[in-house]
């Protein structure tokens, strides 16, 4: 019944634009716009010959381009940073060895903060209750909830050349499965993960097969790779509650 009651609202659901581009890259030449990205708008390209070459990959914190999401408050400024940091890791990690932080490495991986569009938290309660009384796989969002994220990132080698490079828009979906929040970063929070998918693929060969995950876990100072908390909160109260995603507002240990 759900599905046939937003099948006349599907033309709503419009992509993403792309976002004008910070300058912090190394480099935009060779940029491509990819027609089959969904949901997202996306520009990437990558040296096949470079990236075979590489076998351990530095990460740096996510920085924030100029006059980007000045209405972030520290705490949420923080929270969403980590998260794309954890994320791109837990991406990368099943790809690459991760160097230690004053370790050698054959490239860094670095990203940017280009664009932060604040959920709109009163409209997305409203979501949620319609949420609960029509249930389904398919969520509607009130008008005014909507967020946006947009990141650049590269991967640049020990030689200073770029190997790979990205940049990646999403806005939230008025038809679909992204999830209403309270927070103000709810949805940048939640396309966190999906930029860190796009950015891993662009920053990996064709033809490089996955690798086991190291033991101990790399990427273990960003919390458990599996969010089930997050899970379950969103099923009890058709919320994305940052609190129980795994998102964490304290900042890891850096040395």
């Amino acid at each position: 019944m759900k599905f046939l009651l937003v099948l006349p609202l599907l033309a709503l659901a419009a992509c993403s634009t792309p976002t004008r581009q910070t300058g912090m890259l190394s480099t935009y030449d060779g940029l491509a716009a990819k027609p089959d990205a969904v949901r997202a708008s996306v520009s990437d390209r990558k040296d096949e010959a470079g990236l075979e070459r590489v076998g351990r990959v530095a990460l740096a914190p996510t920085l924030v381009a100029k006059n980007t999401a000045e209405w972030m408050t520290p705490t949420e400024r923080t929270t969403l940073l980590r998260e794309i940091d954890a994320q791109l890791c837990f991406e990368l990690s099943e790809r690459y060895e991760i160097a230690a932080p004053d370790g050698a490495a054959d490239a860094k991986v670095r990203a940017v903060l280009s664009h932060v569009r604040p959920t709109g938290r009163m409209s997305s309660a409203a979501s949620a209750a319609a949420g609960f009384f029509i249930p389904g796989p398919i969520g509607l969002r009130a008008p005014g909830t909507l967020g946006g994220l947009g990141v650049e990132a590269e991967m640049v080698g020990a030689d200073g050349q770029q190997l790979a490079a990205i940049t990646w828009t999403r806005q939230g979906m008025a038809v679909g499965t992204d999830n209403p929040s309270l927070s103000r970063i709810g949805d940048a929070l939640q396309f966190a993960e999906p930029f860190a998918d796009a950015a891993a693929k662009a920053m990996t060969a064709k033809d490089r097969k996955p690798i086991k995950l190291a033991k101990p876990d790399p990427c273990a100072q960003y919390g458990s790779r599996m969010r089930v908390e997050g899970m379950a909160a969103k099923f009890a109260t058709g919320l994305y509650v940052p609190q129980m995603s795994g998102a964490k507002a304290e900042a890891p240990a850096r040395p």
